[in-house]
């Protein structure tokens, strides 16, 4: 696995502080913004910069380096090393929302405000593909390569799609997870203008994101990118790789209703799938990583799906939003939630729902309110449900040998 987001610099430091309630939010700077509105927002504070020269860093979409770095740590950790027919069958499944928006919006301004000269290279640093096929020649995986984009559910189905592929035969291992780098004047006015995003807390503004509370104000948007190294097991096992868990279900369903309005039917059978596929029962689930986006309604409807695939063992079944910290990385956010939920699974560690000190009485779960709680996980839940009604659920267990 690997992981580079607001709240660390790998998956372990971002487990460490997902269980520690180390918030990456700030209120969003000046320089960044334009508007008049007091927002919040969730950047990567690791100085990037240095990884690359800076001829090939100009050819680079922020969200494109943020992919490479933590594409680049899940095959370290897994310890890859293919040989020229191995990469054949060695892919790589990728999801954004919006691409290389950075330098789109950059391009734009230059054209409309600046020089009115564009900078040569904004097609390939902007377009939606831009971080797989980065991934894809950095790397040398020569195998299937494929771009998803289902706005916040990007990474997720990426990572379900690639589950797809590995059982149908298509690959033998795949690099699967996604990037988004959205923290932008144009697009920071844009999602304000929909009234979605959380204003920053005038206490303290690393609060300002509060899933499932009463006083929630709206998402807060994130930036980074997550990756696993997905691998068929009899090829793993055969090298000796160090397996941290096995993907064992993939739901994928519509909503089939509003474009920006969630629904609980399609977050239902979604769920349901993942677990059919996963031949699991829902009391085999320990610990559900939610969507939780703090939105007055999205945390409604989710709340309400939970109990219809629950049922009566719904009230005591952990779940926790990890966005209270990490902010909504859109595109990237379910990889990174996915590496959480198996890290919970490796340290038997629930991460809490941070900033949960007014629980909204409508949503009335077990959401584990700011402090993280030890105990046996065994198999876990992520969710991921985007605008569009695209909704995609994965199922993790404990592997055994």
């Amino acid at each position: 696995m690997g992981a580079i987001a607001p709240i660390g610099a790998s998956p372990g430091e971002c487990f460490e502080s997902a269980v520690c309630g180390r918030s990456g939010v700030e209120r969003v700077p000046a320089e960044l913004y334009t508007g008049t509105a007091s927002l919040a927002a969730a950047r990567v504070r690791t100085d990037i910069s240095g990884y690359w020269p800076a001829h090939q860093r100009a050819q680079l979409d922020r969200a494109a380096q943020l992919a490479l770095i933590a594409a680049a740590q899940a095959i370290a950790d897994a310890e890859l090393y293919l040989s020229d027919e191995e990469s054949l069958r060695a892919g790589v499944y990728w999801g954004t929302g919006l691409g290389g928006a950075t330098s789109i919006e950059e391009s734009y301004r230059q054209l409309l405000l600046g020089s009115g000269r564009v900078r040569p290279t904004t097609v390939v640093m902007g377009m939606n593909n831009a971080a797989a096929g980065q991934i894809s020649i950095a790397n040398g995986l020569r195998g299937p390569l494929l771009n998803v984009s289902t706005a916040c559910s990007s990474s997720a189905t990426a990572i379900g799609e690639a589950y797809r592929a590995l059982l149908a035969g298509y690959a033998d291992v795949i690099v699967a997870g996604g990037s988004e780098a959205l923290i932008t004047d144009g697009n920071l006015r844009a999602w304000d203008a929909m009234q979605a995003l959380a204003h920053a807390d005038a206490n303290d503004a690393s609060r300002s994101c509060k899933p499932f509370s009463a006083n929630r104000t709206g998402i807060v948007l994130g930036e980074g990118a997550a990756a696993l190294v997905l691998e068929r097991e009899d090829r793993a096992r055969a090298r000796g790789a160090r397996i941290h868990a096995e993907l064992a279900g993939y739901g994928n369903a519509s909503d089939a209703r509003g474009i920006s309005k969630p629904d609980a039917d399609g977050q239902v059978r979604a769920m349901r799938a993942a677990l059919a596929e996963a031949r699991a029962n829902p009391d085999d689930i320990d610990y559900v990583n939610a969507h939780g986006t703090a939105t007055q309604i999205g945390d409604v409807v989710e709340t309400t799906a939970l109990k219809c695939v629950f049922g009566d063992r719904a009230r005591a079944l952990p779940v926790s939003s990890t966005k209270a910290l990490h902010g909504h990385l859109m595109g990237g956010t379910g990889a990174l939630e996915l590496v959480l939920s198996i890290g919970a699974i490796g340290r038997c560690v629930i991460p809490p729902t941070a900033h949960l000190e007014e629980p909204d009485p409508a949503c009335d779960l077990d959401y584990v309110p700011n402090q993280a709680r030890a105990t046996r996980v065994s198999a876990v839940m992520s969710n991921s449900f985007g605008f569009g009604g695209m909704n995609a659920v994965l199922v993790a267990r404990a592997y055994q040998s």
